[in-house]
């Protein structure tokens, strides 16, 4: 290489690190050839309660901060801005406020942004050595936006009477300071968000958001670990990882939340195994599953199983305090709107736990009867083996070469609840706890589903051939 072509790129490298140089830390934010997916879908994420699990260094507080200085200059990329918002930063303590949340939402506001600024100690000049109240930012609209932080600590009564446009947790907070923060957003239809490392196990944000009991429509997660992370070093995560025990591994690096008594199917992945519902083709329809419940919810899946031996969990009808009467109208009425197949008689097949073949004193027949007499016909004959079935799901959610078997329609509410909640209880037994749906699926997954293509339909010449040869046959046998 010739000595002027190599200045020439030495001085496009120096003008590059000059033009880069003069951008902010917010501009330089995942706009690099290296980005860190996991965050940008956060942003993208249009939900109006979202929640990163992460592992520690993982990139979620990043988020959370970026977020926060998007919505205050009113330049997010991916929302629609507006002037003058106001906002909270929640931490545990004013300590990890100014260590961790503070520090960071400094580093994306340019100090040209920032017209001015409140200390609840610590002086203005040094404001990353004392903690702030609230930081007040210029809009490119024009207006004022406000950063106002939080501690936990401060107590719920600190947490009353303002009206928010968004609330970023930096970790969990408790219950109540949730809870008095969502009523600070309602007016304004404002955004709660949170970055956390779930080290406390299973606690309400575990139903709230993780498991989305209220079947929250604005409910969002993602899980972001270590690998995730293109920043990291690899050699340092690895020799990490082999320091961190089994739970801390879990909560740690991979955000996970991590109960005592461990997951029944660790192996279910939302994002992989649950799938938007399409049009099932008839051939691949197979039977309904059903765990019958009085006071108990009875829980109803329709399965259906390609050609390829995957199966799919296509329709769920789930519902407590019913008499057979009705749960037989909603399984008819549900199995036409999906196009369910019936036999010569019109009726349904379906597979069904064996204790519905008992009568009891309070009726002469079994529940298998009364179905039977509304038009479903029920197979109580199945593998109630607690461990085979759970063992054989397992296979399923693993799949072969890393693609699952499995794989459950997102209408399928229930059933995706049950899985992410099902846990190992006293005696090496699961908890008897929501399970209803899994016993349905695990009843199922026991009969080894297949579906054999059909054959194909022979060609004109194929049926000369088969012809000829009935008649050569023919012959032969009564000596033509």
């Amino acid at each position: 290489m010739r000595e002027r072509e190599i200045v020439e790129r030495l001085l496009a490298v120096e003008a590059e690190e000059k033009r880069r140089a003069k951008k902010s830390p917010l501009e330089l934010y995942n706009a690099g050839r290296v980005k860190h997916k996991k965050q940008i879908a956060f942003h993208k994420c249009k939900k109006r309660n979202r929640w990163v699990f992460g592992g520690n260094r993982s990139g979620k507080t990043e988020c959370g901060a970026a977020e926060c200085a998007y919505l205050a200059r009113g330049i997010h990329p991916y929302r629609k801005n507006k002037d003058g918002v106001f906002g909270w930063v929640v931490s545990l303590s004013q300590q990890v406020q100014r260590d961790v949340a503070q520090k960071k939402v400094l580093q994306y506001l340019d100090p040209d942004w920032i017209e001015d600024l409140s200390m609840l100690s610590g002086k203005k000049g040094s404001p990353d050595t004392g903690v702030i109240d609230q930081i007040r930012v210029r809009n490119v609209f024009g207006g004022i936006s406000v950063i106002g932080f939080k501690s936990c600590d401060q107590g719920r009564e600190k947490f009353q009477g303002s009206s928010l446009d968004f609330v970023w947790f930096d970790e969990e907070p408790p219950r109540e300071i949730y809870e008095e923060c969502r009523m600070r957003v309602l007016d304004k239809k404002g955004d709660i968000f949170g970055t956390m490392t779930p080290l406390k196990g299973i606690t309400f944000l575990f139903d709230e958001i993780y498991m989305n009991r209220r079947g929250d429509p604005e409910v969002w997660y993602e899980f972001m670990e270590w690998a995730d992370n293109p920043f990291l070093d690899r050699r340092e995560t690895a020799r990490l990882s082999a320091a961190l025990g089994e739970k801390e591994l879990e909560s740690r690096r991979y955000g996970r939340f991590a109960p005592e008594e461990g997951l029944v199917y660790p192996e279910f992945d939302e994002r992989i195994h649950v799938i938007p519902p399409f049009e099932v083709p008839f051939a691949w329809q197979d039977c309904i599953s059903i765990d019958p419940g009085l006071n108990n919810p009875l829980a109803a899946l329709w399965f259906a199983v390609d050609f390829d031996g995957n199966v799919y969990a296509v329709a769920e009808h789930y519902e407590a305090r019913r008499d057979i009467d009705h749960h037989a109208r909603r399984i008819r009425e549900l199995s036409e709107k999906i196009g369910w197949h019936t036999d010569g008689k019109g009726r349904l097949y379906a597979l069904i736990d064996s204790a519905a073949n008992q009568r009891t004193l309070a009726s002469v027949k079994s529940v298998s009867e009364l179905f039977f007499e509304r038009g479903i016909a029920v197979n109580a004959n199945v593998n109630k083996d607690v461990f085979a079935g759970i063992a054989r799901m397992k296979s399923y959610l693993l799949g072969e070469n890393g693609r699952p078997k499995f794989y459950i329609f997102e209408n399928c509410v229930n059933l995706i609840r049950e899985f992410k909640g099902y846990f190992w209880g006293q005696g090496d037994l699961p908890k008897k706890r929501d399970d209803h749906a899994l016993d349905a699926a695990r009843y199922y997954i026991m009969t080894k589903p297949k579906n054999d293509p059909p054959a194909a339909e022979p060609t004109a010449v194929q049926r000369d051939k088969e012809r000829l040869m009935r008649r050569l046959r023919a012959n032969r046998r009564y000596g033509g």
